[in-house]
């Protein structure tokens, strides 16, 4: 044991694998050098020594440097002398410490990473190969010249551009692709024996995902039956298959395997095809005039071939990588960082029956709206994590948009874990800046089945029954009795939403008015609108401004109403003259800081006066924004318009509001009007409104007056405005020019009656 944790603290010392390992792996190398005659003078058609001293160089930096020298001392002084030793040692030490010096310059990190790595790939080309074969060559030439090598058996020659520096330079080449990973995976599993199961997963991972196991079988005989074709003895009974053209067939097959297998895999076999090619090069290539061409054109068709075998498997790896990272980022959200609706999507398909638990967190807009948007990230991040704790390998929480996350679960025990979940929600605390923070969380599940048509609606409906959550404090199951009610409304409500888009972009809603009366005999008009459905019948605001609301529509319909309205004033200028209407808006559009501008853009371009225009607004707890509301309804009235508050009586308009309220007009809700006789309760809050209206010289308007007697007992309580199917019955707005002209006739006739 001692001994073991010793050799793993010191195994990259100089003086232990570094010293030992060139002394053990240069001879093995060596037999794998390739040599051949050419007249007097012998050619190299593969080198390996380069090659296993830069994989060494790469792998321990400068501590394999003394046993490089050692190995070469060792390998050279009994053959050559201690001159031309020397001078070997400078040869490769010169060779491999620029080439290797220059690498690590381009590639600072991670330069002894996994051959096959597309990072690296290009500068190992250049410089671990291209440039070392370059400078050994061209130092041999050097020392040949001042007379430290001979030429007849040394790669250098008389002329540098001869056939024989020719096929010197391609055994380098050739020497350098395929030795060097070779050299690499050699030190690696001495140094380190499990590497052999990284190697072999990655080599795994660069497979494409389509190929089989009979693909590689069949590619392995292609490439064996070709091997063995070219390594057949030359007779008389030779083909034309058992030649040097047998090589060229070599190379399709080979980028068969490369684009199909990976770099790793692809080097891992060349490599020793590449030394049986080159050792028994005399099988196919026969000895007679014009042998050295012949060699030649053998040696460029190594160089090249493995040239492009590497560089198409370095490109396919690289397309696969990029097309799996793709693919891996489709399904996964790139803010929250979990799974995302595909991802959710794909893994139902894989499973016949699962349990999806929806968590709906409401109080995040609010709180990301005060605190910033990393919160919400944050928490759910957060959140994910603390629920993930209690999940099965194969059960994910996955991101939905908006304020939604939703797991998928095993159906085994489901209704046991629901009650885990539920309590493992609750036990969740979140702390932001020092500060605790628990918003509350709504809970539903669902049972389902493959294939789970129509997704995203399943998904809106449990969104609603985790809503429901919130106020029974408990999850709240889909399929239960009673539920169905809350799929319908969500279907009902998706389709007012469909219908609502489709109505703004045909233009089918239609404007009404209804008259409002004053006691003074002044009148106005308040716009109301309607909404065409398929069969050409009116749909009241009831039913669909509340998802016009929800839908983000409610800003675009206030604008579209308020165009129509100024149109028509502006189009019947002088039917109508001094014409006033009452337009409604909604929360959404006095929250927009834009919306005073829109409107003064507006009533230039139609040419309608400010004080024709009356703005109703509801006091809504919706309001996303007091402050800029209140901004936006002093700008209003500052631009000549006039405000009314609308419904006040109820709900969120109360007396308390009434005291800091800034408004020109109050309309007193027709609840209390349409009881005004009968309870005398109604009748005092009635009256202390116009009290308090006229302390704060607020003209006030009386809804619902349907009634002869209502109206008698309105006017005696002051109230300015009367409004109600007693006065009139909204009317399509292209209609009002007529009535206008009817009642002006009227009032012509009434007047020329003789008393």
């Amino acid at each position: 044991m001692h001994l073991a944790n010793w050799y793993k603290r010191h195994k990259d010392k100089w003086w232990g694998l570094p010293l030992l390992l060139p002394l053990l792996l240069l001879p093995l190398v060596r037999l794998g050098n390739t040599y051949t005659t050419m007249g007097d003078s012998t050619a190299v058609l593969y080198y390996l020594p380069v090659a296993l001293f830069i994989a060494l160089m790469v792998f321990f930096g400068w501590a394999a440097l003394p046993g490089i020298m050692l190995a070469l001392v060792v390998h050279h002084l009994n053959d050559v002398g201690p001159k031309e030793t020397a001078v070997v040692v400078i040869h490769f030490l010169t060779t491999i410490i620029i080439s290797w010096g220059c690498y690590r310059i381009f590639v600072p990190h991670r330069y002894a990473t996994l051959y096959g790595n597309h990072r690296v790939g290009v500068q190992r080309l250049f410089w671990l190969v291209l440039c070392s074969a370059s400078l050994f060559l061209m130092l041999f030439q050097m020392a040949s010249f001042a007379g430290f090598y001979d030429y007849r058996t040394s790669m250098a020659s008389p002329n540098p551009f001869s056939i024989r520096t020719l096929i010197n330079y391609q055994g380098l080449l050739v020497g350098g692709l395929t030795g060097i990973p070779l050299c690499y995976f050699i030190i690696r599993v001495i140094r380190h024996p499990r590497y052999l199961r990284s190697f072999f997963s990655q080599m795994r991972k660069q497979f494409d995902k389509r190929v089989t196991p009979f693909e590689v079988l069949l590619w392995c005989g292609v490439v064996g039956s070709l091997i063995a074709l070219l390594l057949v003895p030359l007779n008389n009974s030779n083909t034309i298959f058992n030649s040097n053209y047998t090589l060229s067939l070599l190379l399709p097959v080979m980028l068969w395997g490369a684009m199909r297998f990976g770099v790793i895999f692809i080097t891992a076999v060349w490599t020793p095809v590449i030394i049986l090619l080159t050792h028994y090069f005399s099988r196919y290539i026969p000895d007679y005039q014009g042998f050295d061409i012949q060699l030649a054109i053998a040696s460029s068709s190594f160089a090249v071939f493995s040239c492009i075998i590497i560089f198409m498997a370095l490109v396919s790896t690289r397309q696969r990588e990029l097309h799996t990272r793709a693919r891996r980022v489709a399904y996964l959200d790139p803010i929250i960082q979990l799974p995302n609706l595909r991802a959710l999507n794909q893994d139902l398909a894989r499973t016949p029956w699962s349990v999806l638990f929806l968590m709906r967190m409401p109080d995040l807009d609010l709180l990301g709206r005060n605190y910033g948007v990393m919160l919400g990230i944050h928490y759910k991040q957060q959140l994910a994590s603390w629920v993930r704790e209690v999940l099965h390998p194969d059960e994910l929480v996955y991101q939905l948009s908006g304020d939604d996350m939703v797991l998928r679960l095993n159906t085994e025990f489901h209704k046991e874990r629901i009650d885990e979940l539920d309590k493992r929600i609750k036990s969740f605390r979140f702390v932001w800046d020092g500060m605790p923070l628990q918003p509350q969380v709504g809970m539903s599940y669902c049972y389902v089945r493959t294939p789970v048509t129509h997704l995203p609606l399943l998904l809106g409906e449990m969104s609603t029954m985790a809503d429901l959550s919130l106020a029974t404090h408990h999850p709240e199951s889909l399929q239960r009795t009673g539920a169905n009610h809350v799929q319908r409304a969500v279907k009902i409500k998706v389709e007012m939403m469909n219908r609502l888009q489709q109505a703004l972009d045909n233009d089918e809603f239609r404007l009404v008015a209804q008259r409002i009366e004053g006691a003074r005999g002044d009148h106005y008009y308040e716009i109301l609108l309607r909404m065409l459905d398929d069969d050409g019948e009116l749909i009241t605001p009831d039913k669909f401004l509340p998802v016009a609301h929800e839908f983000g529509f409610s800003s675009r319909i206030d604008n579209m109403v308020l165009e129509k309205t100024l149109r028509f004033m502006h189009t019947h200028r002088k039917a109508l003259p001094a014409s006033r209407f009452s337009i409604n808006l909604t929360p959404a559009s006095v929250c927009r800081a834009v919306f005073t501008s829109e409107v003064r853009q507006m009533l230039e371009r139609y040419q309608v006066e400010p004080w024709q225009i009356i703005f109703e607004v509801t006091e809504s707890n919706s309001l996303s924004n007091v402050e800029q509301a209140n901004l936006t309804l002093s700008r209003l009235q500052a631009m000549g318009c006039r405000v009314a508050i609308d419904d006040f009586g109820t709900g969120y308009a109360s007396y308390a509001r009434l005291k800091n309220v800034n408004a020109d007009i109050l309309k007193i809700d027709g609840s209390f009007i349409r009881n005004l006789l009968s309870s005398s309760l109604d009748y005092q809050i009635v009256a202390s409104i116009c009290h308090l209206a006229r302390m704060k010289k607020m003209q006030v308007v009386a809804e619902y007056v349907e009634t002869e007697s209502i109206r008698d007992e309105v006017r005696r309580l002051g109230i300015d405005y009367l409004q109600g199917f007693l006065i009139g019955y909204p009317v399509p707005l292209e209609t009002l020019v007529e009535l206008e002209a009817e009642e002006g006739r009227a009032v012509q006739s009434a007047v020329q009656l003789p008393g």
